[in-house]
């Protein structure tokens, strides 16, 4: 089966569909460690080539660099892609964890287009909920981009079910990003329900896990600047523990000749054509792996012992930080 030949998913109601795997890419600009521009425009190009039209991109990953360097790889090939991007993400900048006030809404996009060198956005997010601006006020603003044609779709990400319905009685929303992964799943299906009562399609980030579904990292792994070191999931006891868990995915990998990433991608996909992974790396021969997992159909069998192998509250450690989980699910 050729990658062209899989089934485009739908991104709510919206017109925008894409391929079932799309690529995260804030592993391009810093977040796990030094990259290199050119090996990732490179990196950029083959996923093109290999049938991938969704890339997730947001104003904090390099603080306005992953824009830039997606200006700069896929420039030409606007046409043939799916453009996401956010906005609303200080991390603690000014003073400030979200900023969801209309001005900024407006003002952010328009630094988004410039660095993107393109007149509109296919999906644009408010990447973390202000909680000192109501979400009418800033679904509000977001709604007049679209009006104004500089955005086709709206997302939001990680809210919960009464945000969600508050937000979507003021503007339709497309999307909603969330962490969903076969070790992370309660906050993501919690919320599914609202968003599949209200036509939404759940973009999964980090649908690896940040990588522990692959069974590949480890403590040795992880370079200095990697800012998984600060995730208690990674860290001492709970990385031995959580790579265990991970261990129990390598039979129904070789039951299907695939590594234990492709059959963790391969599940999020057989949980509905409403899911849509983005997981995201800067190596090239992962990249392709990712991808290939689209060609995966498991079973009900393999899903069944998945079920049984990771049952909620398996995995050991929070998915951020205490102080920063309060941020999430808002």
């Amino acid at each position: 089966m050729s990658s062209s030949s899989l089934a485009a998913r739908a991104i709510g109601r919206s017109a925008l569909t894409v391929f079932p795997i799309g690529l995260g890419c804030a592993s391009l600009s810093g977040s796990y460690g030094p990259a290199d521009d050119v090996h990732n425009i490179a990196l950029l190009h083959k996923a093109l080539e290999i049938g991938v039209t969704h890339f997730d991109s947001s104003d904090k990953y390099g603080w306005g660099h992953n824009e830039s360097l997606l200006a700069n790889a896929l420039g030409t090939h606007r046409d043939k892609i799916i453009l996401a991007s956010k906005f609303g993400n200080l991390a603690g900048r000014d003073g400030r964890i979200a900023d969801g006030r209309p001005s900024y809404v407006m003002e952010a996009c328009e630094a988004s287009l410039k660095r993107l060198q393109c007149d509109y956005i296919d999906l644009y997010y408010q990447h973390r909920v202000d909680p000192d601006v109501p979400i009418e006020e800033t679904v509000g603003a977001m709604g007049r981009l679209v009006e104004q044609g500089k955005v086709r779709a709206l997302g939001l990400c990680e809210v919960n079910p009464t945000t969600l319905r508050r937000a979507h009685a003021i503007h339709p929303i497309s999307a909603v990003q969330t962490e969903y992964s076969i070790l992370y799943r309660d906050q993501a299906e919690d919320v599914l329900k609202t968003m599949r009562e209200l036509g939404i399609s759940l973009i999964a980030y980090a649908p690896l896990g940040r990588g522990l579904l692959t069974g590949a990292v480890t403590a040795a792994s992880l370079g200095a600047q990697d800012e998984r070191l600060r995730h208690p999931r990674f860290q001492s006891d709970n990385l031995d523990h959580n790579l265990k868990l991970v261990e129990q995915l390598d039979a129904i990998a070789r039951k299907h000749n695939a590594s234990k990433g492709q059959i963790a991608l391969s599940w999020l996909l057989a949980q509905g054509p409403d899911i849509i992974p983005i997981p995201g790396t800067k190596t090239m021969s992962r990249m392709i792996e990712n991808t290939q997992s689209a060609q995966i159909t498991l079973d009900e069998d393999d899903l069944t012992s998945i079920a049984a192998a990771f049952p909620a509250g398996a995995v050991a450690g929070l998915r951020y930080r205490a102080e920063h989980m309060k941020n999430l699910y808002l």
